[in-house]
């Protein structure tokens, strides 16, 4: 969660400077393989059990499912 915090605020800070930023799409969605760290390192919002492939949303789902309902236009 702080990642993307700390992340949207750079980006926002951008933004007010200027910056077009037109869109933000965040790394990544679900847990994944990588190619220097394998399974060992997850970094989605959505936790994947590589087991039985369930899908579970994390705290950084929530919060920022909130931070997007929170500035819809």
């Amino acid at each position: 969660m702080e990642y993307l915090r700390t992340h949207l605020t750079a980006l926002r800070t951008a933004m007010d400077a200027g910056v077009d930023v037109r869109g933000y799409y965040v790394w990544s969605l679900l847990d994944n393989f990588e190619w220097a760290l394998g399974y060992a390192k997850r970094f989605g919002i959505i936790r994947v059990d590589y087991d039985t492939l369930e899908r579970t949303p994390k705290d950084s789902y929530r919060w920022y499912q909130q931070l997007i309902a929170a500035h819809k236009a």
